[in-house]
């Protein structure tokens, strides 16, 4: 890789800023943590399977274009 173009100038800047922190690694590492347990909580109590639980299996493509354009539920 050309180490004078753009994109080589702009990955070694990141590369090396965080290879280079301390306390930044250890934030990034309860960030990637806390949205790994905020997304799987909503996936599995706020978001159930409606489809699979309402239409007979290999006929969720038919449920799901008759209730959309019935509008019921």
């Amino acid at each position: 890789m050309d180490k004078h173009g753009f994109l080589y100038r702009v990955f070694d800047l990141y590369y090396d800023g965080f290879r280079h922190m301390e306390l930044g690694k250890t934030l990034w590492t309860i960030i990637i943590i806390k949205l790994v347990v905020i997304f799987l909580v909503l996936k599995l109590f706020f978001f159930p399977n409606f489809i699979k639980e309402h239409a007979q299996e290999g006929h969720e493509a038919d449920f799901v274009a008759t209730q959309t354009l019935n509008g019921e539920r």
